[in-house]
């Protein structure tokens, strides 16, 4: 199993648009993004960094492997 590196929702928020999603909505702090039939959100709290728990759930949603998105977050 790859080691996922430690990233604010900020971070993936900026990662995801630059893998092609688009952010459709922003209710509260949730940031919701699509991209053709995909679609996930990503809580953006200031500073601190998603828990491992919800960046494999974001990485479920956007059909990418956890070795594939520290390969391509540069990790």
């Amino acid at each position: 199993m790859a080691k996922l590196p430690r990233i604010t929702g900020a971070e993936m928020a900026n990662f995801l648009q630059e893998e092609g999603f688009v952010l459709v909505r922003v209710r509260g702090s949730h940031h919701f993004f699509a991209r053709g039939d995909q679609r996930t959100s990503v809580p953006v709290h200031t500073n601190r960094s998603l828990k491992i728990g919800t960046l494999r759930s974001i990485l479920r949603d956007i059909d990418m492997s956890p070795a594939e998105f520290a390969e391509r977050f540069g990790f």
